[in-house]
């Protein structure tokens, strides 16, 4: 791994700020005031009657309906007060307003004694240049069962204008539905947010949650989308107040730039740590594929912000893929990111991303709630493999990894592989080498560097189906006694290993 760039940072004097105060630079509201409240409408049908990430799940299934929304308002753009620090306390100046136009797309309980008072708000990820929800893919489970609202925020241009893609944003793939959308570039982004927050808690229109009684509302981000989230939560919240709690998924160490622009990401702090007074809490997930390019911005553990880091996971991965795939080709067909691997290299990875997932999510909700603060966890070591599997040490270890049946890892080699072929990690089966991957070099998943390991004998590992089935009962107990495991996910997972042929 690079070493981090350091630069030195000096802070603004409290002088300086409070004059920026008086001057109406930068203003401070009061809760009332902290966002403004946009305007809410219903789209028309459009061209293709159904709104751009429309699930192709049955929702009603799950006692679930979807609907889309309008909102529009005057967004204002933020820039630096002084120079910003690593230590996340980042004042912001008022730089301009404009009017938009967006949208959002709400998934929630048909059922008002379903809904379990929580909105989970998502930045929708535009990195595949097309909007997609990963973190509603990744928590789907625990969002359905347990009654959450979940809404999907268009707050970036790319979503609506359209960037390099095959898809020129929903305004070029519906024009009747979305032709009036107008968003007026990324720096608007972040108020663009705050504003679709607001609507939620003072709907000015037609009610986007049909009357449900909210009480906790949290921001969430993966990916890109979680890089603009933490400079959200370091400079924006504490001027907008809208959200209760940020779920933070698979940042970097560098917080997206306040311009919106991410051609000014050499400008901002690095690393960029999560502010430590925060009022509402903040927790940060990386997956074993983020680690290496966000350890830099490791801190410890407080009173407002947890980091859990998962062994054995991967940015993207196939459970998150799989959740998705029919809803990513209902709306964009041939247009949809694909991780582009070479062929013959070894699968996406399948390990446990979405139990940690619908862990953090539960004990966030809690903890915005005035809950106990969740469990810590151990940093994980992604440069110390065990040499007879190939997993990295260290980190939150679900039964997949400390009960294993395969290699999983977060890293993978790309070559000849597409731009996000390295995002979705690799799993390798255990076959006594079977594979065409398994050639002991980079593109080996259990085996990457000399002296040459064969791999694991699970007959000799797990002599019998009750030994196997022991060991996961144990380690998934273990979990959730740690806090880091959901009970409901601990009985899928030894049900699994139940129903499964391993042993002997």
């Amino acid at each position: 791994m690079r070493p981090p760039v350091r630069f030195t940072w000096w802070r603004a004097g409290a002088a300086a700020i409070a004059a920026a105060l008086v001057a109406g630079v930068l203003t401070a509201p009061t809760a009332a005031e902290a966002a403004a409240n946009p305007v809410i409408t219903t789209p028309p049908a459009g061209d293709r009657g159904f709104p751009f990430l429309a699930a192709a799940e049955d929702l009603g299934s799950y006692g679930y309906t979807e609907s889309e929304y309008f909102f529009a308002g005057t967004a204002t753009s933020y820039g630096k007060l002084g120079l910003w620090g690593s230590d996340g306390r980042w004042p912001v100046r008022t730089t301009g307003r404009s009017a938009y136009k967006s949208r959002m797309l709400v998934r929630r309980p048909a059922d008002p004694a379903r809904f379990n008072g929580t909105v989970v708000v998502e930045w929708l990820n535009v990195s595949g240049q097309i909007e997609l929800s990963p973190d509603y893919w990744f928590a789907r489970e625990e969002l359905l069962r347990k009654g959450y609202a979940w809404v999907g925020v268009s707050a970036q241009s790319v979503g609506v204008n359209g960037g390099l893609g095959d898809i020129r944003g929903l305004k070029g793939w519906d024009p009747a539905r979305y032709g009036t959308l107008d968003h007026p570039g990324d720096a608007f982004a972040y108020d663009i947010f705050s504003q679709a927050g607001q609507a939620l808690r003072t709907p000015n229109g037609p009610n986007p949650l049909a009357g449900l009684q909210v009480r906790t509302v949290l921001g969430d981000g993966e990916s890109q989308s979680a890089g603009f989230m933490t400079t959200y939560a370091n400079a924006v919240h504490p001027v907008a107040r809208v959200y209760d709690g940020f779920l933070i998924h698979s940042n970097g160490a560098v917080g997206s730039p306040i311009s919106g622009s991410l051609t000014d990401i050499l400008f901002m702090p690095n690393p960029s740590r999560i502010r430590t007074d925060l009022t509402v809490p903040t927790f940060v997930v990386l997956t074993e594929t983020d680690v290496p390019r966000a350890a830099a911005a490791r801190q410890p553990d407080t009173a407002k912000v947890v980091h859990w880091e998962l062994a054995g996971t991967a940015h993207g991965d196939q459970w998150a893929r799989d959740t998705a795939r029919d809803t990513v080709l209902r709306s964009a067909g041939d247009a949809a990111p694909e991780p582009g691997c070479a062929e013959g290299s070894a699968p996406l990875n399948d390990g446990p991303g979405h139990y940690s997932m619908n862990a953090a999510l539960r004990h966030l909700t809690s903890w915005a709630q005035g809950g106990p603060r969740p469990a810590s966890g151990a940093h994980l070591d992604t440069d110390q493999r065990d040499p007879s599997t190939g997993l990295a040490a260290g980190g939150i270890r679900l039964p997949d990894v400390t009960v294993p049946t395969r290699t999983l890892t977060g890293l993978r080699d790309t070559t000849g592989g597409g731009v996000f072929c390295g995002l979705y990690g690799a799993t390798d089966p255990w076959n006594a080498d079977a594979d065409p991957w398994d050639r002991h070099d980079a593109g080996d998943p259990s085996d990457p560097a000399a002296p040459r390991d064969t791999e694991p004998d699970l007959t000799l590992l797990y002599p019998t189906r009750d030994d196997y089935v022991g060991k996961v009962r144990t380690a998934a107990t273990a979990s959730v006694a740690a806090g880091h495991l959901l009970p409901e996910d601990a009985t899928t997972i030894i049900s699994a290993a139940e129903n499964s042929t391993l042993g002997g």
